[in-house]
Protein backbone atom coordinates (compact mmCIF):
# COMPACT_ATOMS: atom_id res chain seq x y z
CA UNK A 1 0.00 0.00 0.00
CA UNK A 2 1.22 3.49 -0.90
CA UNK A 3 1.75 5.99 1.88
CA UNK A 4 -0.84 8.67 1.06
CA UNK A 5 1.28 11.42 2.56
CA UNK A 6 3.92 10.93 -0.15
CA UNK A 7 1.24 10.96 -2.84
CA UNK A 8 0.06 14.25 -1.36
CA UNK A 9 3.62 15.58 -1.38
CA UNK A 10 4.12 14.65 -5.02
CA UNK A 11 0.92 16.40 -6.08
CA UNK A 12 1.53 19.58 -4.10
CA UNK A 13 5.12 19.63 -5.30
CA UNK A 14 4.03 19.42 -8.93
CA UNK A 15 1.60 22.29 -8.34
CA UNK A 16 4.19 24.46 -6.62
CA UNK A 17 6.79 23.71 -9.29
CA UNK A 18 4.37 24.49 -12.10
CA UNK A 19 3.11 27.74 -10.58
CA UNK A 20 6.61 29.10 -9.94
CA UNK A 21 7.90 27.84 -13.30
CA UNK A 22 5.18 29.85 -15.00
CA UNK A 23 6.27 32.97 -13.17
CA UNK A 24 9.74 32.83 -14.72
CA UNK A 25 9.18 31.05 -18.04
CA UNK A 26 7.37 34.10 -19.42
CA UNK A 27 10.26 36.46 -18.70
CA UNK A 28 12.58 35.01 -21.30
CA UNK A 29 9.82 34.99 -23.94
CA UNK A 30 8.77 38.64 -23.59
CA UNK A 31 10.82 39.99 -26.52
CA UNK A 32 9.37 37.36 -28.85
CA UNK A 33 5.84 37.91 -27.57
CA UNK A 34 6.27 41.66 -28.08
CA UNK A 35 7.36 41.16 -31.70
CA UNK A 36 4.81 38.53 -32.67
CA UNK A 37 1.62 39.30 -30.76
CA UNK A 38 -0.46 42.32 -31.82
CA UNK A 39 -1.33 44.87 -29.15
CA UNK A 40 1.63 44.20 -26.88
CA UNK A 41 3.14 47.52 -25.99
CA UNK A 42 5.92 47.56 -23.40
CA UNK A 43 3.29 48.43 -20.78
CA UNK A 44 1.16 45.41 -21.68
CA UNK A 45 4.24 43.16 -21.60
CA UNK A 46 5.12 44.49 -18.17
CA UNK A 47 1.62 43.70 -16.92
CA UNK A 48 1.75 40.24 -18.50
CA UNK A 49 4.52 39.51 -16.01
CA UNK A 50 3.30 41.59 -13.07
CA UNK A 51 -0.39 40.65 -13.20
CA UNK A 52 0.36 37.01 -12.46
CA UNK A 53 2.37 37.85 -9.34
CA UNK A 54 0.09 40.66 -8.16
CA UNK A 55 -3.08 38.56 -8.48
CA UNK A 56 -1.48 35.53 -6.82
CA UNK A 57 -0.12 37.55 -3.92
CA UNK A 58 -3.25 39.58 -3.26
CA UNK A 59 -5.48 36.50 -3.18
CA UNK A 60 -3.39 34.33 -0.83
CA UNK A 61 -5.03 35.34 2.44
CA UNK A 62 -8.56 35.33 1.06
CA UNK A 63 -8.07 31.96 -0.61
CA UNK A 64 -6.52 30.57 2.56
CA UNK A 65 -9.62 31.56 4.50
CA UNK A 66 -11.95 30.18 1.82
CA UNK A 67 -10.01 26.94 1.97
CA UNK A 68 -10.50 26.76 5.72
CA UNK A 69 -14.24 27.09 5.14
CA UNK A 70 -14.73 24.91 2.05
CA UNK A 71 -11.83 22.45 2.14
CA UNK A 72 -8.18 22.81 1.29
CA UNK A 73 -7.99 19.89 -1.11
CA UNK A 74 -11.16 20.94 -2.93
CA UNK A 75 -9.88 24.47 -3.55
CA UNK A 76 -6.36 23.25 -4.33
CA UNK A 77 -7.86 21.04 -7.04
CA UNK A 78 -9.88 24.01 -8.28
CA UNK A 79 -6.61 25.97 -8.44
CA UNK A 80 -5.03 23.29 -10.64
CA UNK A 81 -8.02 23.42 -12.99
CA UNK A 82 -8.17 27.23 -13.14
CA UNK A 83 -4.42 27.45 -13.71
CA UNK A 84 -4.63 24.91 -16.54
CA UNK A 85 -7.52 26.75 -18.21
CA UNK A 86 -5.56 30.00 -17.90
CA UNK A 87 -2.57 28.33 -19.58
CA UNK A 88 -4.75 27.15 -22.45
CA UNK A 89 -6.23 30.63 -22.85
CA UNK A 90 -2.75 32.19 -22.80
CA UNK A 91 -1.56 29.84 -25.54
CA UNK A 92 -4.55 30.85 -27.69
CA UNK A 93 -4.29 34.62 -27.10
CA UNK A 94 -4.68 36.69 -30.25
CA UNK A 95 -3.54 40.01 -28.80
CA UNK A 96 -1.88 41.50 -25.75
CA UNK A 97 -5.16 42.10 -23.91
CA UNK A 98 -6.19 38.46 -24.21
CA UNK A 99 -2.78 37.32 -23.01
CA UNK A 100 -3.01 39.69 -20.05
CA UNK A 101 -6.47 38.36 -19.14
CA UNK A 102 -5.24 34.77 -19.39
CA UNK A 103 -2.31 35.58 -17.11
CA UNK A 104 -4.77 36.95 -14.55
CA UNK A 105 -6.70 33.66 -14.72
CA UNK A 106 -3.42 31.78 -14.22
CA UNK A 107 -2.67 34.02 -11.23
CA UNK A 108 -6.01 33.11 -9.65
CA UNK A 109 -5.22 29.42 -10.09
CA UNK A 110 -1.73 29.89 -8.66
CA UNK A 111 -3.27 31.71 -5.69
CA UNK A 112 -5.30 28.61 -4.85
CA UNK A 113 -2.22 26.39 -5.28
CA UNK A 114 0.10 28.52 -3.15
CA UNK A 115 -2.43 29.20 -0.41
CA UNK A 116 -3.08 25.51 0.14
CA UNK A 117 0.08 23.51 -0.59
CA UNK A 118 1.81 24.05 2.77
CA UNK A 119 -1.45 23.62 4.73
CA UNK A 120 -2.22 20.36 2.94
CA UNK A 121 1.29 19.08 3.64
CA UNK A 122 1.02 20.11 7.28
CA UNK A 123 -2.17 18.08 7.56
CA UNK A 124 -0.73 15.08 5.70
CA UNK A 125 2.56 14.66 7.55
CA UNK A 126 3.21 14.04 11.23
CA UNK A 127 5.44 16.60 12.96
CA UNK A 128 8.55 14.43 12.74
CA UNK A 129 8.30 14.22 8.88
CA UNK A 130 6.73 17.59 8.18
CA UNK A 131 9.96 19.58 7.80
CA UNK A 132 11.28 17.25 5.11
CA UNK A 133 8.01 17.41 3.18
CA UNK A 134 7.83 21.20 3.31
CA UNK A 135 11.51 21.42 2.35
CA UNK A 136 11.05 19.17 -0.69
CA UNK A 137 8.07 21.26 -1.74
CA UNK A 138 10.05 24.50 -1.48
CA UNK A 139 13.08 23.09 -3.31
CA UNK A 140 10.77 22.12 -6.17
CA UNK A 141 9.33 25.64 -6.23
CA UNK A 142 12.77 27.25 -6.32
CA UNK A 143 13.85 24.78 -9.02
CA UNK A 144 10.82 25.82 -11.06
CA UNK A 145 12.02 29.41 -10.99
CA UNK A 146 15.44 28.50 -12.39
CA UNK A 147 14.24 25.85 -14.84
CA UNK A 148 11.59 28.25 -16.15
CA UNK A 149 14.23 30.60 -17.51
CA UNK A 150 16.09 27.85 -19.36
CA UNK A 151 12.97 26.04 -20.55
CA UNK A 152 11.41 29.32 -21.68
CA UNK A 153 14.39 30.03 -23.91
CA UNK A 154 14.45 26.55 -25.40
CA UNK A 155 10.71 26.36 -26.03
CA UNK A 156 10.45 29.87 -27.45
CA UNK A 157 13.36 29.27 -29.81
CA UNK A 158 12.29 25.82 -30.96
CA UNK A 159 8.46 25.92 -30.86
CA UNK A 160 7.46 29.57 -30.49
CA UNK A 161 6.28 31.59 -27.50
CA UNK A 162 2.90 29.85 -27.22
CA UNK A 163 4.67 26.63 -26.26
CA UNK A 164 5.65 28.08 -22.88
CA UNK A 165 1.99 27.76 -21.91
CA UNK A 166 1.50 24.34 -23.52
CA UNK A 167 3.79 22.82 -20.89
CA UNK A 168 1.21 23.50 -18.19
CA UNK A 169 -1.74 21.93 -19.97
CA UNK A 170 -0.85 18.22 -19.65
CA UNK A 171 0.80 18.71 -16.25
CA UNK A 172 -2.17 20.68 -14.93
CA UNK A 173 -4.68 18.22 -16.35
CA UNK A 174 -2.88 15.25 -14.79
CA UNK A 175 -2.50 17.14 -11.51
CA UNK A 176 -6.19 18.03 -11.43
CA UNK A 177 -7.31 14.48 -12.15
CA UNK A 178 -4.78 12.99 -9.73
CA UNK A 179 -5.84 15.43 -7.04
CA UNK A 180 -9.52 14.56 -7.53
CA UNK A 181 -8.73 10.89 -6.92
Amino acid sequence: MVDRSWVTLSNTTIGSFMAVLDSSIVLISLPTIGRELPGTSPEVLLWVVLSYNVVTTTLLLSFGRLSDLFGRVRLYTLGFAVFTVGSLLASLAMDGGELLAARIVQGVGAGFLFSNAAAILTDAFPPNRRGRALGINQVAAISGSMIGLVLGGILTTELGWRSIFWVNIPVGTIGTIWDRR
